[in-house]
């Protein structure tokens, strides 16, 4: 499943990938920030952002979806990967972490990407 998460998150217009927290993280950034995160030492459960409503909405809704561990819970939510979640409600979790992302984004750097407002 990380795999394919990977792929997908690799798909998004100047997405790359480091592991600037460590050997034990995995995170996916586009213009230097991160819009997903995905930790080797709890292997069942992938982060992203989301709009503060958003969070709580998905919390509410949906077992599988917590605050994530170690992130600022207003924002950031861990999925399950074990969960019964389907994939592509996981991708559209990316795209909208993904476009959090790029809507904080200096307006210059947005500007000077095109790309970027295609999500």
């Amino acid at each position: 499943m990380i795999e394919a998460i990977r792929e997908y998150c690799l798909s998004l217009p100047l997405a790359t990938e480091d592991m600037g927290l460590g050997e034990d993280y995995l995170l996916f950034r586009v213009c230097g920030k991160i819009f997903a995160c995905y930790g080797f030492v709890r292997e069942d459960y992938f982060v992203v952002k989301a709009n503060p409503e958003y969070a709580m909405e998905l919390r509410d809704r949906y077992s599988e979806i917590q605050p994530a561990w170690h992130w600022n819970k207003k924002y950031w939510n861990q999925i399950s990967l074990a969960g019964s979640l389907s994939s592509e409600f996981i991708k559209s979790l990316i795209r909208h972490s993904y476009s959090e992302v790029v809507g904080k984004l200096p307006k210059k750097i947005r500007s000077q990407y095109p790309e970027l407002n295609v999500i």
